[in-house]
């Protein structure tokens, strides 16, 4: 097997900040109907059906359909509006989530980080002192012992 069909053939890595968050908006039914509505929202599907149910509207429908469908388009345009402020809270919620996490990890590795080094300088040190012997000592004047 290659490199690159071992690497399709793992699942991809996500951050586990992504996978509570997606979890927990699984088990929640009114954000998934909320996802679900802002994302056909979203989509070019919604301007079609939009425009072609407006157009038969104001042609076949209504004789004046100026205020029907403009009283339609603002309640529409208030509740579509509702869903995008719950995505945006949504997704500043995961950022704040995932900046978090990604802060915690962060200062874990630098703390690990300042620890290793600590060890490597000790260790170095030690080696030095051994290699070189310590001031005085016959190792440091070049002497060896019998």
């Amino acid at each position: 097997m290659s490199k690159a069909e071992a690497r399709a053939a793992l699942p991809p890595l996500r951050h586990p900040v992504v996978v509570e968050h997606a979890a927990r908006r699984a088990a929640d039914i009114q954000l998934r109907i909320a996802d679900r509505i802002t994302s056909f929202a979203g989509s070019m599907p919604f301007v079609y059906i939009h425009t072609v149910t407006f157009a038969c509207w104001m042609l076949f429908v209504e004789s004046d359909p100026w205020p029907k469908l403009t009283l339609i388009v603002s309640l529409e345009a208030i509740f579509l509006s509702t869903f995008v402020m719950i995505g945006q809270n949504r997704q500043s919620e995961f950022q704040q989530a995932k900046a978090d996490h990604d802060f915690a990890s962060e200062e874990q590795e630098l703390r690990l980080n300042t620890e290793l080094t600590r060890e490597i300088h000790t260790l170095t040190t030690e080696l030095h002192r051994h290699v070189l012997g310590a001031p005085g000592s016959p190792s440091a004047a070049g002497e060896t012992s019998p």
